[in-house]
């Protein structure tokens, strides 16, 4: 093996514990959020209790209407049927929320997978971190990423758009320009390289005010 191949693996290996950190960090958020609900458990039931005791219907009907729209920013919400999917995909929302970017998500994979666990870490969260980098750069009320995800014949397809300022973005080669450090440019050039090695197609297009990734991955067997 030559010192560029040991350089590669090396940063390679880099890449992936920090994904896998990242990725860590973000389920361990989504979940807290939802101890912390679970914990306040006991005082929302005894808080509609006084409000039913006072006969104060309408109090408990706003009450529960709060307790609702809470409830919604820590469920799962997205059930795809694949449980790395599901993982990656919930925390990621769960993180694009906390930064003021709505998502709207339909996604479903009701087929066992061909594409590894990490690889497909790889491909679903360099897609949305660039979703959520460029959705920050705008006013919060132009923020929006669509993710969709669906088998189409016998090959996975993945879709993410998210609203970007006015213009194209400018392509340096085949990838669009990064504001991002040379991590970021890593995982752009790992992620394709999964693509290419799964035998599977990827097209990036930036007009009309949205920035869209496409991907198709043969599933089929051999």
């Amino acid at each position: 093996m030559g010192l560029f191949d040991r350089w590669i693996d090396k940063r390679l290996a880099a890449y992936q514990r920090e994904l896998i950190e990242i990725h860590y960090a973000e389920v361990e958020n989504m979940y807290r959020q939802m101890r912390g609900w679970r914990h306040d458990y006991r005082s929302h039931i005894q808080t509609m209790k006084a409000h039913a005791a006072g006969g104060d219907w309408e109090a408990v009907r706003a009450y529960l209407d709060t307790l609702e729209t809470d409830l919604a920013t820590v469920d799962t919400v997205v059930k795809t049927g694949n449980p790395m999917a599901d993982a990656i995909l919930n925390s990621k929302i769960s993180l694009a929320r906390s930064k003021g970017i709505p998502v709207q998500a339909d996604a479903s994979i009701p087929v066992a997978l061909k594409i590894s666990q990490l690889d497909l870490c790889v491909i679903l969260g360099n897609l949305f971190d660039n979703a959520i980098e460029a959705s920050l750069a705008l006013p919060a009320e132009r923020r929006l990423i669509r993710v969709y995800i669906d088998m189409k014949g016998s090959q996975l397809y993945i879709s993410f758009t998210n609203l970007t300022a006015a213009g194209k973005q400018r392509k340096v080669g085949s990838l669009f320009r990064t504001t991002k450090g040379e991590g970021h440019g890593f995982g752009l050039v790992r992620m394709d390289a999964i693509v290419s090695r799964l035998g599977g197609y990827l097209t990036r297009n930036s007009e009309d005010g949205a920035f869209t990734t496409e991907i198709l991955l043969p599933q089929a067997a051999d």
